[in-house]
């Protein structure tokens, strides 16, 4: 944990760290609140305090809230779980944006029913830039190769990069990966970048991070 995050610790409420944060982030880069495993009320809160974009990585959990919260003005929910095949038309119906297209056979089954649905979802490309057992994605060279079939699936916002760091990596080599993807996402003509959560936040933003997301350091420990 850096010392910017170590500072958070001692901030208490919710509107407190959202105070923290955004006043730590540049303008060109957004908060993204990760709200996966916390209540409706805690979503509620951070509402009141002027967040509006939310993180879920459970369909049917996501679904649930949305329904509860059809009182507040609308939302802007991002999708930042696997994708699943079977999952693809319900997550489309209750997301506008989706953090991690993950290969092209799943992105022309997500432009297909895309099409079927009239929407045209931002979608963030998954890269994969170190090996990583516990994660998927392209690899900069899968990507380059997919490229061009990629531009041609119309219903799809192909809007920038999301990748996230393995756990073991140095700071030199998290800030070697971010801005590896930025270098990528720059030779793609892609504008942005889904890079850094609670632990890495700061070196992604300065790697030119467009949203961060973040669970634990915002809403506290579930």
């Amino acid at each position: 944990m850096d010392g910017t995050d170590r500072q958070s610790e001692t901030v208490i409420s919710l509107a407190d760290r959202l105070e923290h944060y955004r006043g730590r982030l540049p303008s060109t880069c957004q908060l993204l609140a990760v709200s996966k495993g916390q209540p409706v009320e805690r979503i509620r809160e951070a509402v009141a305090c002027g967040q509006a974009s939310f993180g879920e990585s459970r369909l049917q959990e996501a679904v649930a809230k949305q329904e509860a919260l059809t009182d507040l003005p609308p939302l802007d929910w991002h999708f930042i779980g696997r994708l699943q095949a079977n999952k693809v038309r319900s997550i489309l119906r209750h997301f506008s944006t989706i953090h991690s297209l993950d290969s092209l056979p799943m992105a022309e089954r997500l432009n297909r029913i895309a099409r079927e649905e009239a929407t045209t979802p931002r979608v963030f490309l998954q890269v994969k830039l170190r090996p990583d057992p516990n994660k998927t994605g392209f690899s900069a060279e899968d990507l380059r190769e997919a490229w061009p079939a990629l531009q041609r699936l119309e219903a799809l916002d192909l809007v920038g990069l999301m990748t996230m760091a393995p756990l073991e990596l140095n700071l030199e080599e998290r800030k070697a990966l971010f801005e590896g993807c930025r270098a990528l996402a720059v030779e793609l003509g892609l504008a942005e970048l889904s890079m850094g959560m609670s632990g890495d936040w700061p070196e992604a933003v300065k790697a030119g991070s467009t949203w961060i997301r973040l669970g634990s350091s915002l809403f506290g420990s579930r």
